[in-house]
């Protein structure tokens, strides 16, 4: 468990009894369902919200016996107070998924039947595009191309290594900075074991020009490198923090005049609209990218049809009228 635990599993707004189970269920999370500790952080939060909220609504600390008489129109107006906070459709998403979750928790052990949650509809989540770049922008920024700040060539070279295995690989940031050195794609080692999230395992090809990134990082890199320990280290040899990625990204952008939704994320989505544009197959990416869902890939359908649409009006003559 992490640092955080003990105030992860606070809950002053419930009885004794009620916080006791609560702490159970997230160390359950934990062990048997391993989800992530940010994850288990967000839902032992949004619990101590709910439980905050139903303190004040009945004036009287959170028992058992209270959650298991709740109505829908409490939940409904838990929603409603949230919203009045400003808070998204998404993150309102995610906690009545934990509520549930710790509903199903309850049940499950025989404590106590509490069906009220699965009664709530869930909100609509407004369905955004992801933004990819274009087939050159995507290549530069991967390269690290503009990045004419005095530092550390060892670091330059670090940065482009990593964003290459982003859109190269499409990887998510925190994938490429958890490879260990002794997995590097070097040499003769073009793939990659990865363990996305909710811990599903994936293999990933490694290409040729993202292999050589890696390779002149490491022949560049002033720190010796464990083979149990981080491929990517930071300036002192230690861990590297994703934050710097983001500010190599962010300085680059300035650098090659693209947009703020040019993230390193977005290179991850390019990976992805770029390969379905070359006649990728959606299951093949699925598996590349590490989605539970098919679903999930689909979106990237829409993203080139309007990528189509976009050079359909700009080029066709009969596209625009005079």
């Amino acid at each position: 468990m992490s640092k955080s635990e003990p105030s992860v599993l606070a809950f002053p707004h419930a009885d004794a009894e009620l916080a006791t189970l609560a702490g159970a269920w997230l160390r359950r999370l934990a062990g048997e369902r391993r989800v992530s500790p940010l994850t288990r952080d967000a839902y032992a939060r949004d619990l101590r919200q709910f439980f905050s909220f139903l303190r004040d609504r009945f004036d009287a600390a959170v028992t058992l016996s209270a959650l298991a008489a709740l109505k829908l129109t409490d939940v409904r107006a838990f929603m409603a107070h949230r919203r009045a906070q400003g808070v998204s459709s998404r993150s309102l998403l995610r906690q009545l998924a934990g509520l549930r979750s710790f509903a199903r928790h309850l049940g499950r052990e025989g404590i106590v039947s509490i069906d009220v949650f699965t009664k709530v509809r869930s909100p609509k989540l407004a369905r955004v595009l992801p933004k990819a770049l274009s087939v050159d922008k995507a290549r530069e920024l991967a390269s690290g191309e503009g990045d004419d700040e005095a530092r550390p060539a060892w670091i330059v070279a670090r940065d482009a290594a990593a964003l290459a295995l982003l859109y190269g690989a499409g990887l998510r940031i925190s994938e490429a900075l958890a490879i260990k050195r002794g997995d590097a794609p070097v040499g003769s080692v073009d793939s990659l074991t990865i363990v996305g999230k909710g811990g599903k395992t994936r293999a990933v090809p490694v290409i040729q020009p993202v292999r050589a990134a890696v390779e002149s990082y490491l022949d560049l890199c002033p720190h010796p490198l464990a083979a149990d320990g981080p491929l990517f280290v930071g300036a002192r040899g230690g861990p590297l923090s994703p934050r710097i990625i983001q500010l190599t990204v962010q300085r680059l952008r300035g650098a090659l005049g693209l947009p703020d939704s040019a993230t390193p994320h977005a290179l991850r989505h390019s990976f992805a609209t770029h390969l379905l544009g070359r006649g990728g197959d959606l299951r093949s990416i699925q598996e590349l990218l590490g989605h539970a869902s098919l679903s999930t890939t689909q979106i990237y359908t829409a993203v080139d049809r309007a990528r189509l649409l976009d050079a359909y009006q700009s080029a066709h003559p009969r596209a625009t009228t005079a």
